[in-house]
């Protein structure tokens, strides 16, 4: 829905940067007397929002520990499978309906009421495990390249002592094979990239996002209120004229990511972005390293607008050709409408 109605994408756009995650959103329309899903449990945290009609749901607790905030959704449970619900009710036009991952939920319709809602969804894969799945196995790789004693051979007997045939076995060796299991995965933490890991999962969710949502005053100080037109057979107004005097800002805080890799300085932003999830590859652009310092100045300087004068570049070239580009790609907004129509 969200490519489709701005209203839907407006609210997302404001959920995403809340909780940092990517919202989604599905509609629903049920006919009278109908149930459209088996009970079952999702991966995500679901905020129920009735828009027409009527719908009778119930809420169940996890069944067990291991369902308690899973990973994964469910498959199609059955009525025996379940206890009593822990919430039932009925929704009704305007009504909200919260149910965190791993309840189970069901919603049929009344006999003589249809029902359409709205289910907005966050926090999918956004877990402490998530996030080391990716950061354990890059601390691994640090620790293979830069520690002589993860790459030392195992000891020629271990098999002898170690494994689940011997697991009720007490001996001096498999205690010294334990402790030195322990002392390597202890000492993975000092390998860690931990902003590395964070900063690729946040180049991940910039993907995820939809395009901010821009105010009438931010169109008109931004690149998409610029007054290009067509005339005379030729394009006018498009030289964008940001002078060492010219006060910028970013557009929104979290709209860009700046991120080290192997293939050089990456800025992944979010303002060209599809409305259509993953409809296109993630936006971004090489930065000379040396652009660097100003980007984060941008950052730590927001919401405050600064003169183009003060970016920490060495030249006024430098300065005006980085804020221009930024000014483009919609990442900056400028104090004034740089033309005024």
């Amino acid at each position: 829905p969200q490519a489709f109605s701005p209203t839907v994408w407006h609210f997302l756009s404001i959920l995403q940067e809340h909780f940092g995650s990517m919202a989604g959103a599905n509609t629903y329309l049920t006919p009278p007397g109908m149930q459209g899903f088996a009970p079952h449990y999702d991966d995500i945290e679901a905020f129920v929002l009735q828009l027409e009609g009527k719908k009778h749901w119930r809420v169940y607790s996890p069944r067990m520990g291991t369902e308690v905030l899973p990973q994964f959704s469910s498959a199609n449970l059955t009525q025996t499978e379940l206890g009593k619900p822990v919430l039932e009710a009925v929704l009704e036009a305007g009504d909200l309906l919260y149910f965190p991952r791993g309840f189970i939920h069901q919603g049929d319709c009344l006999p003589d009421a249809h029902s359409l809602h709205i289910t907005v969804s966050s926090y999918q894969r956004n877990s402490w495990g998530d996030l080391l799945e990716k950061l354990l196995p890059a601390a691994l790789q640090m620790a293979l390249e830069e520690d002589v004693e993860y790459r030392q051979g195992l000891p020629m007997d271990y098999l002898q002592y170690m494994g689940v045939v011997n697991s009720d076995t007490a001996n001096a060796c498999r205690t010294a094979f334990m402790e030195k299991v322990q002392s390597l995965i202890k000492k993975l933490v000092d390998y860690a990239p931990i902003d590395a890991a964070v900063d690729q999962r946040a180049k991940s969710f910039l993907h995820d996002c939809l395009p901010p949502v821009l105010t009438q005053s931010e169109k008109a100080q931004s690149v998409y209120g610029f007054p290009a037109r067509w005339q005379d057979g030729g394009p006018c107004d498009v030289n964008i004229l940001i002078t060492k005097d010219t006060e910028v800002r970013l557009l929104r805080h979290g709209i860009v990511r700046l991120c080290n890799e192997e293939a050089g300085v990456m800025l992944y932003y979010t303002t060209e972005n599809s409305r259509v999830y993953h409809k296109e590859e993630p936006k971004f652009l090489e930065i000379d390293p040396e652009y660097t310092d100003s980007i984060e100045f941008l950052l730590s300087s927001y919401p405050n607008h600064v003169s183009v004068d003060t970016l920490p570049c060495e030249t006024l070239e430098d300065k005006i050709s980085l804020a221009t580009l930024l000014f483009e790609k919609g990442i900056l907004t400028t104090k004034k409408p740089l033309v005024k129509v």
